[in-house]
């Protein structure tokens, strides 16, 4: 074979312990996309390279605004404050690794390892919930990034938040993964009290050795059975989210449903994967990688929860954005996981009653640091 009819060979990847992700795979504003491959001084043997892991950076912002609103008819919540980009639990299939394309970053390794901190949230909070204007809602607390990701220990933002909250007499929910939560139950516990706050818990699988590359820095599952315990015991209305739902990966829902509410959840919700902009070519990197073996049968599956049709799998596509079916998925899959899961929660008991938080208690004169009369 002639020198220039030499083929060159991709570099292989190889999985990073303690990361979800694998590469910094290119955002979609990128101009020039490089590829790692073999110019063929390997003499045609490839072996990937050992990868020293990648060590977390916490990068500093002065945020603009601390709440954003929501539209979307499929998500329970009008409002949410996220106090960081970026979380380190480095879970696989998170929706929001796409928006660090925004800030010029892959949504792949740097996602993980470069979380951004926003040191002023809680002063922004409690401006905007001081404004005379101001129409309360329940706030959700980390709906793009986990509020107690790892760094939370030490940056302290998110209780920072419930600070205000808690001044402002504001009803909120957080979601997480993370054992953390446990540290603000001094908090948490008299404002559940009140029906000020809840908490859900997301536990995606009880097999540890698939959360440990699903989701390699996020709590164990046995830890967050725990922490549902810890907070149904202080009063804290918790919910579980099985969220989300992977077609043959993600197996075991009923189990996680049962063991959640022996734990103490009462509510529970769940969402079908969703793998928008990076995060489909993402999530066909993990698979091969982790599960080559069934891979495309899994992308297959989730193709057919998200109603794509064979021009759209031609062109690699595997998500609809429709707020109609996206939580949820659609076609004979889609019914089935409802049934599933509807079944387990009605034999359960979950989901019986609707936690209601008060909004009435909302006063802004308390944000801004006044006394009210009543």
């Amino acid at each position: 074979m002639q020198k220039d009819e030499m083929p060159t060979a991709m570099v292989p990847l190889t999985a990073i312990k303690g990361r979800g992700a694998a590469s910094r795979i290119a955002h979609r504003f990128v101009r020039d996309a490089r590829e790692a491959f073999d110019d063929g001084w390997s003499e045609g043997v490839v072996e990937a390279a050992p990868v020293a892991a990648p060590r977390t950076q916490v990068l500093w912002e002065d945020a603009c605004s601390a709440l954003c609103n929501n539209d979307s008819p499929d998500i329970f919540f009008e409002q949410s404050v996220n106090p960081y980009r970026g979380c380190e639990h480095g879970c696989v299939y998170c929706y929001a690794r796409p928006t660090h394309s925004y800030l010029g970053l892959s949504p792949g390794l740097d996602f993980e390892t470069r979380i951004i901190a926003k040191r002023n949230i809680a002063a922004l909070l409690r401006a905007e919930l001081a404004r005379p204007g101001h129409r309360p809602s329940v706030v959700n607390m980390g709906s793009a990034t986990d509020c107690y990701q790892p760094v939370e220990r030490e940056l302290l933002l998110t209780r920072g938040l419930i600070e205000v909250m808690q001044e402002a007499r504001h009803p909120f929910s957080l979601i997480t993964k993370s054992s953390g939560v446990e540290r603000d139950l001094d908090l948490l516990a008299p404002l559940a009290r009140d029906r000020l706050a809840a908490a859900y818990v997301t536990i995606t699988t009880l097999d540890a050795q698939l959360a440990r590359v699903l989701e390699p820095r996020a709590a164990a599952p046995h830890r967050r059975l725990r922490t549902i315990r810890a907070l149904a015991d202080a009063g804290v209305p918790v919910g579980v989210s099985v969220a989300p739902q992977i077609p043959f990966i993600t197996e075991d829902m009923e189990q996680v449903l049962a063991a959640a509410r022996d734990a103490g959840a009462r509510s529970a919700f769940y969402t079908v994967i969703r793998l928008p902009w990076e995060l489909n070519a993402l999530m066909r990197e993990w698979l091969q990688l982790h599960y080559p073996e069934r891979a495309e049968r899994v992308l297959a599956r989730i193709q057919d929860l998200h109603g794509i049709d064979e021009s759209g799998r031609s062109a690699g596509k595997s998500y609809d954005a429709s707020h109609a079916s996206r939580m949820k998925g659609q076609g004979l899959w889609a019914d089935l996981l409802r049934q599933r899961f509807e079944k387990a929660c009605a034999r359960l008991g979950l989901n019986r009653q609707r936690t209601e938080l008060d909004l009435s208690q909302y006063r802004p004169a308390l944000a801004r640091g006044q006394s009210v009369l009543f």
